[in-house]
């Protein structure tokens, strides 16, 4: 099993990239799943006044994280992401695959169905 993350931030979230961009300058800092916890917890109140608050209650380098948030190379990186979701016609988040399909009954049925396919033709 192989978890990839993709960040694709949704227009009609309106803090979405903002988000995005917040959890991978705190990656920078090794700090990636703490951030992006909080900031998913945090979803429908996101605000700069928030992420600078998350971003302190975790401990980040709070110099460095606002010089990150800044950083072309991740503005870049999102970018990338997108364009790939879109190639692959990801219509939302989450999108979850299975040896490249895509999984749409995402319950958690749904996934034992897909992964039983898949080890039957294994056999």
């Amino acid at each position: 099993m192989k978890l990839v993350i993709k960040h694709f931030p949704l227009p009609s979230h309106d803090y979405a990239r903002k988000a995005a961009i917040a959890a991978l300058a705190a990656g920078k800092q090794g700090k990636f799943w703490e951030v992006h916890e909080k900031l998913f917890v945090n979803q429908n109140g996101l605000s700069d006044t928030k992420v600078e608050e998350i971003a302190g209650e975790i401990g980040l380098d709070m110099g460095q994280f606002n010089k990150d948030l800044k950083d072309p190379a991740i503005a870049s990186l999102i970018d990338r992401d997108l364009s790939e979701g879109r190639h692959a016609n990801i219509p939302g988040t989450p999108a979850v695959f299975i040896n490249g399909k895509l999984l749409n009954q995402r319950a958690l049925q749904g996934f034992y169905q897909a992964i039983e396919a898949e080890l039957k033709k294994k056999k």
